[in-house]
């Protein structure tokens, strides 16, 4: 298999082009109305019994940042040697409860939102809207909330984070060009507040955005489980298109390898999610 080329390579984007770019887990790039966003952080290749499939992130990942976008507290969305590869100047965005933490890990600059509010990164409107999912850091830790993100450039971009799917998620999210949802996890079984390959299907009939792009799948797993659950490391994303395309057939299914791009002012091909369970397998 042919690896996608790294993120950036040396070169910018196109002026006025927005873009997604999935470099694995929960983590995207993205381009949208001239700010660089960076959704929870995991750049490195072991956390824990979890080791990365598919390709790293190039190590210019966390460079010229506008500001990076923080889901919740957990292990792997709020990673403390991912963030610390960051410039610690960059802004952080935050869910309420989280900042002591990111000031304690050097983040001077650090907003939290709760569900509703709202700031602007580089002009850029950013909103934080509910995720159905516990982000204390865990079990015992205090209370944090949990969030998803609104990015509204030239397009209007959801991301997820870690969520449930929940019946309010149209008004809470409203319409979407672009949807980034979580279709599994880091392990072979998911727990609460998570979304399945059908249950975020069912979310794509809900929110109905013009594409939708699943992240949290087949980029970390343990130690040694990889090749007896392989699987669960190949197949999400493919039930998920099929699930998606029965239930909202007016919707695109664009299934991406790590480090590969969606630009969001090109013409979307049906056929995009062929291929899809060799994205987290070339490692």
């Amino acid at each position: 298999m042919t690896r996608p080329r790294p993120l950036w390579a040396g070169r910018a984007p196109e002026p006025g082009g927005e873009r997604i770019t999935w470099l694995g887990h929960a983590t995207v790039l993205l381009e949208l109305g001239g700010a660089r966003l960076l959704t929870d952080p995991l750049l490195r290749d072991r956390v824990g019994h979890l080791r990365r499939h598919g390709a790293t992130p190039s190590p210019d990942a966390g460079e010229r940042l506008d500001a990076v976008l923080l889901s919740h507290l957990h292990l792997d969305h709020a990673d403390a040697a991912s963030l610390r590869r960051l410039d610690p100047r960059v802004p952080l965005i935050a869910p309420a409860g989280a900042g002591s933490l990111l000031r304690r890990l050097g983040f001077r600059r650090t907003t939290e939102l709760r569900v509703g509010e709202s700031t602007e990164v580089s002009g850029v409107p950013v909103l934080a809207v509910p995720a159905e999912h516990d982000g204390r850091r865990h079990p015992l830790a205090p209370l944090a909330e949990a969030v998803g993100y609104v990015v509204a450039g030239d397009h209007r971009v959801y991301f997820a984070g870690d969520t449930d799917v929940f019946d309010a998620m149209p008004d809470a999210i409203g319409p979407l060009d672009a949807a980034l949802l979580p279709i599994w996890g880091w392990g072979p079984s998911l727990g609460p507040g998570h979304m399945d390959p059908l249950a975020a299907a069912r979310a794509v009939a809900l929110l109905r955005p013009r594409v939708v792009v699943p992240i949290h799948w087949g980029t970390f797993f343990p130690v040694g489980l990889g090749r007896l659950r392989r699987s669960a490391l190949v197949e999400p994303p493919r039930e998920f298109a099929r699930r998606a395309r029965a239930l909202a057939p007016d919707v695109e299914v664009r299934v991406l390898a790590p480090g590969q791009t969606l630009t969001l002012d090109a013409p979307y091909d049906s056929g995009s999610a062929t291929g899809a369970g060799d994205a987290a397998s070339s490692r």
